[in-house]
């Protein structure tokens, strides 16, 4: 019950576009205690319906910017490659802290934005 209710949550923050699988993953490894390498292919197939959902709102609103795409879609999938590469043989806890470090420094990041537009 608990698991699905954090499937909603991570599903609307995924159509919104805030990142819902990596709060999916937050959610495995710090309450449920799946490992690091588990909730990661978890979160892969998690973001393949939830991103063509999303993606075809998205384009049907005119918010896709093609100029952006191709580059950064070319370039994230080779360094995507890249490091599911590199770290085939990582030690697990250091993953662990290496994410968790990625999310402090943008979550206080999310906190503190002020839009500068609205002014």
């Amino acid at each position: 019950m608990i698991g699905g209710l954090a499937g909603l949550i991570c599903g609307l923050l995924s159509g919104m576009g805030i990142g819902g699988g990596t709060l999916l993953m937050v959610w495995m490894t710090a309450v449920e205690g799946m490992s690091q390498e588990g909730a990661q292919g978890i979160n892969l197939l998690y973001f393949l319906p939830t991103a063509a959902v999303s993606l075809y709102f998205h384009r049907k609103n005119r918010l896709l910017q093609p100029r952006v795409i191709l580059p950064a879609a070319i370039l994230g999938s080779l360094t995507a490659a890249l490091t599911a590469w590199l770290v085939r043989d990582m030690d697990t806890d250091l993953l662990r802290k290496l994410f968790g470090g990625f999310l402090i420094p943008v979550g206080i990041r999310e906190l503190c934005y002020r839009d500068k537009k609205a002014k």
